[in-house]
C-alpha cells in the first residue's frame, strides 16, 4: 500500500505589514528594472549570486514541481560558443528586416555577453517528477511558466542588490542546451548576464533608440 507523504506544519507566523511606504519603492523598482546590454567587468560579491537564486526559488511553480535549473557557465570555451551561436541567430534576425528598421537593427547592441562577468543560463527540467504533475495536465507550458516566474524574481532581487541582468533570446535553445551538455529533456527559458550597469535609466533602451515605445496599461485591457 503507498503511504501519503507526511503534513508538514508550522507554527503561524505574523505577516509582514507592506505600508504605503514600502508600496511605493517597489514601484521604484519595477520602474527601474531594466533589460541591460551595457556591463562593467566587476565581480560580484562573494555569496551574493547564490543569495539572488535562493530568491528566485522563492517563485511560485504549478504542483510545487521547482522545475528551474540555473547552470552557471563560467567556463570560457562554453561562453565563446554562446557568443556564437549569439552572433549567428543575430545575423538570420537581422536578415529578416529591409531599410531603415534594419538599419536601426544592425546598429542596436542586443546582448551584454562578452563584458557581463556573470552567465546564468535557467533551464525547465520538462522531465521532472516533483509535484506529480499537479495542475499541468492540461497545460504541460505551466511548468515553464514557472520557471519565468522564477527568472522574474531573479531579476527584480538582481535589480535590489543595485546590479543589472540582461535576457538574451536571440538564441538556438537546443544549441545552448548541447552546447552545456545538458540532459535532453531541459528547456532553455533564459540566458542572463548579470552585473554592474555602466548607466541606468528608467527608460527602456530600445525606447529611447527608437525601436519601439511602451504602450500605456490601459491600451492593454480587455473586458468582457
Amino acid at each position: 500500500m503507498p503511504t501519503e507523504p507526511p503534513v508538514i506544519t508550522s507554527p503561524p507566523a505574523d505577516p509582514p505589514s507592506f505600508d504605503p511606504g514600502f508600496r511605493d519603492r517597489f514601484a521604484d523598482l519595477l520602474q527601474w528594472r531594466r533589460d541591460v546590454r551595457h556591463f562593467r567587468s566587476d565581480p560580484l560579491p562573494p555569496g551574493l549570486l547564490p543569495e539572488l537564486i535562493d530568491m528566485a526559488a522563492l517563485a511560485p511553480s504549478v504542483g510545487n514541481s521547482q522545475p528551474w535549473r540555473f547552470v552557471l557557465v563560467q567556463s570560457p570555451d562554453k561562453r565563446a560558443l554562446v557568443i556564437q551561436n549569439f552572433e549567428a541567430a543575430n545575423a538570420r534576425a537581422l536578415s529578416a528586416y529591409a531599410g531603415d528598421r534594419a538599419r536601426l537593427y544592425a546598429s542596436l547592441k542586443l546582448a551584454g555577453l562578452r563584458e557581463a562577468p556573470v552567465h546564468l543560463a535557467v533551464f525547465c527540467d520538462a522531465g521532472t517528477t516533483q509535484g506529480h504533475g499537479l495542475g499541468r495536465q492540461s497545460m504541460p507550458e505551466m511548468l515553464e511558466y514557472s520557471v519565468v516566474m522564477a527568472v522574474h524574481g531573479f531579476w527584480l532581487a538582481a535589480r535590489a542588490a543595485n546590479l543589472g541582468c540582461g535576457w538574451v533570446s536571440i538564441l538556438d535553445p537546443e544549441q545552448v542546451r548541447s552546447d552545456l551538455d545538458l540532459p535532453s529533456p531541459w528547456r532553455l527559458v533564459a540566458y542572463l548576464c548579470v552585473g554592474y550597469e555602466q548607466e541606468q535609466s528608467s527608460v527602456p533602451e530600445l525606447e529611447r533608440l527608437g525601436w519601439e515605445i511602451r504602450r500605456p496599461s490601459e491600451t492593454t485591457i480587455i473586458r468582457r
